[in-house]
């Protein structure tokens, strides 16, 4: 399995820090975030992975280089404009050959690869979701599923009276090449607003997959957060 670590994003929740670093490579426990998602993804058999860049993208390619020095053989993606969470996987079509993993870059997360690569070739579906309870569901993209866990529908960060469900996207997906002639080429597209309603409405089977309570699971966008995850990523991983 593939996989593509979104790392383009300008982090403007977190200035200054980010004003001179991408978002993704800001330590957590003394080492790039990056560096610790490309780790979890060797331990999980990825040896190939893409990474899309835009804002201070000399801070990621001068560090990782060809990726040999931490397992895994790196393909670069530079994005001239941003180009969204889909977008950003169309643009790198002819990478994605096989069944693919695509993991937002400001998550810092011990969840099972393995486990949801297993539920997705089971369920046969063209896209499976990591999804978490949400604290705050009114802030997030909602996933609504029926008893087999096939989504049926999605809703972008509702207002609090039109909540159905606590479960959120965790910013992990397994997706299958069958997926990228849904996504239009060459303009800012994200897969929650735009590209999975899409593939919904044309009978497209996406499944979800809610993760154990307690697994670690921490977006790293806010102050808060990214204090949260220095002062917790020990639990689970290694110095």
């Amino acid at each position: 399995m593939k996989a593509m670590i979104l790392a383009a994003g300008e982090g403007t929740r977190l200035r200054p820090l980010t004003d001179r670093c991408p978002k993704p490579m800001l330590p957590v426990g003394g080492r790039p975030l990056l560096e610790r998602t490309i780790g979890w993804l060797r331990q999980h058999g990825v040896r190939e992975v893409a990474i899309n860049l835009h804002h201070r993208p000399e801070a990621i390619t001068q560090h990782f280089g060809d990726g040999s020095r931490f397992g895994v053989r790196i393909t670069y993606s530079p994005e001239a404009q941003l180009l969204g969470t889909a977008g950003a996987v169309r643009q790198l079509e002819a990478f994605f050959d096989t069944t693919f993993a695509v993991i937002y870059g400001d998550v810092l997360t011990d969840l099972d690869l393995t486990a949801l690569a297993d539920f997705h070739r089971a369920s046969g579906s063209v896209a499976t979701l990591a999804l978490y309870h949400a604290d705050n569901p009114s802030a997030r993209g909602l996933v609504d599923l029926d008893a087999a866990g096939r989504v049926t529908r999605f809703v972008e960060k509702p207002r609090p009276e039109e909540v159905f469900t606590d479960l959120a996207n965790a910013g992990v997906c397994i997706l299958e090449p069958a997926v990228l002639p849904f996504i239009p080429v060459g303009v800012p597209s994200d897969f929650g607003r735009d590209v999975f309603p899409a593939m919904l409405g044309a009978g497209q089977r996406l499944s979800g997959w809610p993760i154990p309570r307690g697994t670690l699971l921490i977006d790293i966008g806010s102050p808060e957060s990214y204090r949260e995850a220095n002062a917790t990523w020990h639990l689970v991983f290694d110095p």
